[in-house]
Order: C-alpha cells, then sequence, then structure tokens
C-alpha cells in the first residue's frame, strides 16, 4: 500500500528541485516521518484507509470498511496506535518494487470539511513496470509535475495549494470481456488496434468512480484518452483489450509536508 512518507517524498523530490537543492532520499523521509508522527501526536493524519483498518481497534463493537481504491474521505484515527505497532504494520505491507502512477491535484477549500474541497488534476504519470519505489516515486514525482503534456510544469509558487497521491498498482488481470470490471474497484488499462495504428490508455480506479460514468462511458472515454477520433457510431465495433488492475493509494496535502519539513529542519 502507499503511504504518507511515499507522498511526503513526491513534495520533497519536487521542492528540492524547484529549489535547486539535495533532496532527502526515500529511506530517509521513512525514518524520520515515524519520528514525526510520534513526537507531534496532534498532527493530522493523512488518508489512507487501509492503514486505518489495520490499526483499528479489533474490539467486537468497532466496524471497518473496505477501500480497494485506497481513496477516503474520513480521516483514519491512530492515536491509540504505539509508533512500534504502526511501523510494524508498515514495513510488512510496503514492496521494495511496484508499478506506480504519481498524481498533483490542486485542492480549493471554502474551510476543513473535505466536502466543500474542490480537486482538480495538476498532473499525472506512472508506470506499468516494477519500480524500485525509492527511485519510481520521486522520478514520477517529477516526470508528473513538470513534463504532463497536458498541463504547465509546476512552479514553487504553486506548492501550497497542491496534494500529492501514490498509488501502488496490484493485481493485473487480463480480461476476455471489456466489462468485466468493477467501477470503484478496478483500473482499466486499454489497448486496441484501428487501421493499423494502435492504441493505449488507462484509468486509476478512482476515475470512473469520481466522474460517476458507468463501466460503457469510461471505456469509451479511453478510447478517446488514447486519441482515437473515430466515429462514436463505429466505436462498438473496436476489438478492445482490457486489463483490470486495483491500486492502493494514499494522499498528502503540502500542508503535512511543511509541517513535517519544518520539523526537519528545525532537528
Amino acid at each position: 500500500m502507499a503511504t504518507a512518507a511515499h507522498c511526503i517524498a513526491c513534495f520533497e523530490a519536487l521542492d528540492a528541485h524547484l529549489a535547486k537543492r539535495p533532496a532527502l532520499s526515500l529511506d530517509e523521509i521513512q525514518s524520520l516521518y515515524e519520528q514525526f508522527v510520534a513526537s507531534t501526536s496532534s498532527s493530522p493524519t493523512p488518508k489512507n484507509p487501509t492503514l486505518s483498518r489495520l490499526t483499528a481497534d479489533p474490539s467486537p463493537s468497532s466496524s471497518s470498511t473496505s477501500s480497494t481504491t485506497g481513496f477516503s474521505t474520513s480521516t483514519p484515527d491512530t492515536s491509540n496506535t504505539s509508533n512500534t505497532s504502526l511501523s510494524s504494520i508498515v514495513a510488512n505491507n510496503i514492496p521494495a518494487k511496484a508499478p506506480l502512477f504519481v498524481t498533483w491535484n490542486v485542492v480549493e477549500s471554502d474551510g476543513d470539511d473535505d466536502e466543500e474541497e474542490e480537486v482538480s488534476l495538476r498532473g499525472c504519470i506512472g508506470t506499468f513496470s516494477d519500480e524500485l519505489l525509492e527511485e519510481g516515486i520521486p522520478e514520477y514525482a517529477l516526470i508528473s509535475a513538470l513534463r504532463d503534456t497536458r498541463f504547465r510544469p509546476i512552479k514553487a509558487s504553486e506548492l501550497p495549494s497542491l496534494q500529492a497521491a501514490v498509488t501502488l498498482l496490484t493485481d493485473f488481470e487480463k480480461v476476455d470481456d471489456p466489462y468485466d470490471w468493477v467501477v470503484g474497484v478496478h483500473g482499466v488499462r486499454l489497448s486496441f488496434h484501428d487501421k493499423g495504428r494502435r492504441y493505449g490508455s488507462t484509468y486509476l480506479p478512482d476515475v470512473a468512480s469520481e466522474q460517476g460514468w458507468t463501466r460503457e462511458e469510461a471505456l469509451y472515454s479511453l478510447s478517446r484518452k488514447a486519441g482515437w477520433v473515430g466515429s462514436q457510431s463505429k466505436w462498438r465495433d473496436l476489438d478492445l483489450q482490457v486489463t483490470r488492475y486495483q491500486g492502493k493509494k494514499c494522499s498528502v496535502r503540502y500542508a503535512e509536508y511543511k509541517r513535517f519539513k519544518d520539523w526537519v529542519d528545525a532537528k
């Protein structure tokens, strides 16, 4: 699963690049972030439902819900979790390498209520190849921030309005039926050929549900995203090849990174 430290590493890579200074490594950030959380008990915990579920009080009266998208609208309560147990859980669930995507969002809020937030995409690029997280997370943090051709490169002045999200991809399954996937559970990787040209595109697991799309609407949008400009009446004639996958996602706002960085600088 992706963690807050992964997201912090994205901000660190981008902030260091823009400030032309050396960046902390992911290993350094993971170690320091555990210390930061332990020393600032009132520090807000980033949205990570998997971590919340694993660290929750296992009493019979407690209940939990599974989020396979790794995206939550609530903040998990880890106030009763010792630093030792948190460290153990994180260590046992973080792979050394994985396919990954880094997403940058602009978050505009009228208050502290998540329902008042307006989130808009600012950049998103990743890879379906296994990447060492130590290298891949900072690399794709910069690529998605500076080289997503849909957007102008992110500037330092924009950092306070940003959210960084990391999605680690798992459970890849090629399906015979292009509709054999579940909105809100699976990401979709689409490929097809038409008139001698190959097309391909993907949506992460949370995209279709956030847009309110059906599976057919998502697949049609993917064909357009891939660059196919054929007639909509011909769309269903395409021989669509679909691989479904799942994603373990975590997101962190710049304010959390700034609190962490100020704490590190003061040490």
